[in-house]
């Protein structure tokens, strides 16, 4: 008989056992998940619809009591609301009676739904207040509690039932669990009593094997495993050494092919028109493609791949993209051309944008990145003459704008003859237009000149405490108007700015303007400001309606307006705002939760404090 007949044959007893192990298994699984099943086809369904029954009622109850306080169509509408939702849930539940008793108990809700229902279409056919209020508490409200009881009864039977259930299949497991380990443990030890005498045969052989498959696994190409016979471990060394021959054989021909996958690579990323550099997990440079070496005077030769010989603007990106990919903060891509980076190449300047992506080893690590300097200097120049456009297409209609603005007003104030009302209402709602495109126009005269760096800031030390009561001033008749509170809360130690004042008061009183407008009554509007390090951290934050967060990423964006809000203007506020706090050298973001408000902030450079 040969190993592998002897093998088999010593399997047999262990395939038989966990034959039987699985057949059980399988069995006892298939009632458990059956019994499981059964709890929930039978009385979850039923529980839920309860629930969902008493929440209706609740909800019926509360329009039937705005109704009597005098909010008739509100408390219509809220019944009508949950009417048919309520009898839907009720023939489910007539539907899914499983448990003794349930008949009569489901046969009692219907019945004081039914009288429910019809009490609550004479309360509201009353007309009087006082026969409203009367019929409430005498007929209405009694109907209620005898229909949420039925209910209540029903949610507890079933409950009930899911107790015992639940008991029940915890037995089961439990006795599930014992019989497992029984057969575990059994055909455990049947298995390993049958494969321990031919174990004990096989060993010297397989020994021998093993250390020559160590060996090969060293790198040593030329070992080999002799063992005598003609069994399939014999069979096995003589594969070996033959798969060791072909290894061998291998290694001396693949180097060739390895050289010619390796140029074919480098020709691949050479053929690239734009710079690509490829780091190593410790930060060395890789490799490179021509592009690179042209434009970043790039080379591996002679500073062993350091980022040395690049320009200081180029290298600052570089280092930046390879910080954020091998620390693993995954791909690194751009948030605007504001990120190219300016090189001059022999054949002009050209704005390079940089984007990055890691590189995976075998066990799944970042073993690299790689960094594409992507050429934008056509898409750069485009974005210029589109801004060019919108600037010079506002300055256009200023001109033509004033005139229509004072024609109106002049109209308006009957200069050139007496008008009727109805004219005045028209003149009225033209100048307001004007007054609403005067704003827009001026907002993007603004914008075109904080991108063409054409405003010069004139910075100079600012009290915050000031900035602070500045900026709430012409907001506080429309916060009252809102019944909206305005608080300004400045750093303890009256810290002091470095910063343009008209344009950050522009940025607080936008800000402000746009946390006011989102603010329900009674709401409260916050700007506050402390120390954040060598910074100070202004924040206007809101108690109002919230910022979803798929629009979160885009609201700072030009012309991007939430969708659903009408506030009047053309989505470029928080645009100016954010152009104006990067050109004092801060940073500007938010926190939002919908329904529990927004929270704007900004950090400019603090200087000295004030003395107090």
């Amino acid at each position: 008989m040969n190993l592998r007949d002897k093998l088999l044959l010593a399997q047999v007893p262990l395939a038989l056992a966990l034959l039987v192990v699985g057949l059980l298994a399988v069995n006892t699984l298939d009632r458990v998940g059956r019994a499981g099943q059964d709890i929930l086809a039978d009385n979850y369904r039923s529980v839920l619809a309860m629930q969902r029954i008493i929440e209706h009622l609740e909800r019926l109850d509360s329009a039937a009591l705005f109704i009597v306080s005098g909010e008739q169509q509100r408390g219509v509408e809220q019944a009508d609301a949950h009417f048919q939702p309520l009898e839907l849930e009720l023939r489910l539940q007539e539907g899914n009676i499983t448990e003794p008793g349930e008949t009569e108990a489901t046969q009692a809700l219907r019945r004081a739904w039914t009288r429910y229902r019809a009490d609550y279409d004479a309360f509201v056919g009353l007309g009087a207040a006082h026969a409203r209020r009367g019929a409430y508490f005498e007929t209405l409200s009694p109907a209620f509690r005898t229909a949420k009881a039925a209910t209540q009864a029903i949610l507890a039977l079933n409950q009930d039932a899911m107790v015992r259930k639940s008991d029940a299949l915890q037995r089961q497991s439990q006795r599930v669990n014992t019989l497992m380990v029984t057969a575990v443990v059994v055909a455990l030890v049947g298995g390993l009593l049958a494969s321990a005498s031919l174990t004990h045969r096989a060993l010297r052989p397989v020994a021998v094997l093993s250390q020559a498959v160590q060996r090969l696994g060293r790198g040593d190409l030329d070992t080999r495993a002799v063992v005598e016979g003609r069994d399939e471990i014999a069979g096995l060394a003589r594969d070996f050494n033959s798969m060791a021959e072909a290894l061998r054989q291998y290694r001396r021909s693949s180097l060739g092919e390895l050289l010619q996958a390796q140029a074919a690579s480098q020709a691949a990323i050479d053929s690239l028109p734009d710079p690509v550099v490829v780091f190593g997990v410790d930060g060395g440079v890789l490799n490179v493609n021509r592009s690179a070496e042209e434009l970043l005077r790039l080379s591996l030769e002679g500073a062993g791949g350091s980022l040395g010989q690049v320009t200081p603007e180029g290298r600052s990106v570089l280092e930046r993209v390879r910080a954020h990919v091998l620390g693993g903060k995954g791909p690194y891509l751009p948030r605007g051309y504001e990120e190219a980076v300016r090189v001059d190449g022999p054949d002009g300047g050209r704005w390079l944008l940089p984007r990055g992506s890691p590189v995976y080893g075998e066990a799944g690590g970042v073993a690299g990145a790689t960094v594409l300097l992507q050429d934008v200097t056509r898409l750069r120049r485009f974005d210029e003459l589109k801004n060019d456009l919108v600037a010079t297409v506002a300055h256009e209609f200023r001109t033509p704008l004033t005139s229509l603005r004072m024609a109106i007003h002049l109209c308006a104030e009957e200069v050139a003859g007496p008008i009727t009302e109805k004219q005045a209402d028209l003149l009225f709602a033209a100048r307001e237009d004007c007054e609403r495109l005067q704003g827009i126009v001026d907002d993007l005269l603004d914008l075109s000149k904080l991108q063409a760096g054409r405003i010069v800031l004139e910075v100079r030390r600012v009290s915050t405490e000031t900035v602070l009561e500045d900026a709430l001033a012409p907001h506080r008749a429309a916060a009252d108007a809102g019944n909206v509170r305005l608080t300004a809360r400045p750093a303890p130690d009256v810290l002091e700015v470095a910063a343009d004042p008209e344009r950050l008061q522009l940025v607080l009183s936008n800000l402000v303007a746009n946390a006011v407008r989102h603010t329900g009554p009674g709401g409260d509007v916050v700007v506050r400001a402390r120390s954040d390090g060598e910074r100070v951290r202004f924040e206007v934050a809101d108690t109002g309606v919230g910022i979803a967060p798929e629009h979160q990423s885009r609201i700072f964006e030009k012309f991007y307006r939430v969708p659903g809000e009408n506030t009047g203007g053309a989505g470029l506020g928080l645009s100016i705002a954010q152009e104006i706090v990067q050109a004092h050298g801060g940073e500007m973001g938010l926190t939002s939760q919908p329904g529990q408000g927004s929270t704007f902030w900004f950090t400019l450079p603090q200087t000295a404090a004030r003395p107090g």
